[in-house]
């Protein structure tokens, strides 16, 4: 079945950096695009980055365009999310995710699920 575990959450200053890691087990993920979502209390799960197969074709959502970056090893089974900049916005939970189809900004293209990893943003 293939498990995603994502690590690297926790607590930042405004303006600090975290990097969070998504680490594929059981299967390997290296033919699927992967994406970072989050999901603040009381808000929607929102896109913030995707990026294909092969490492290409990074997209980022608006508001972290610039700040954060999303990378892959295939070799190691597993996707990153550099933030830097952090603001209070930020705070959520963060999943990552595969999808079978190209680098999806919508959450119902993505069939398998990472259980989320916490970042909070003092401000």
């Amino acid at each position: 079945q293939g498990q995603l575990v994502e690590s690297g959450g926790g607590l930042v200053q405004a303006g600090g950096s975290l990097r969070l890691s998504c680490a594929a087990s059981g299967r390997t993920f290296s033919g699927y695009s992967m994406g970072w979502f989050r999901q603040a209390p009381g808000k929607e799960r929102e896109f913030v980055a995707a990026i294909t197969s092969t490492g290409g074709n990074p997209r980022y959502a608006d508001s972290v365009k610039g700040r954060f970056t999303i990378s892959r090893d295939n070799a190691k089974n597993t996707v990153y999310l550099q933030m830097n900049g952090l603001e209070a916005e930020d705070t959520a939970v963060y999943y990552c995710a595969a999808s079978q189809l190209y680098s999806s900004t919508f959450p119902t293209s993505y069939n398998a699920w990472g259980q989320g990893t916490q970042v909070t943003v003092s401000s």
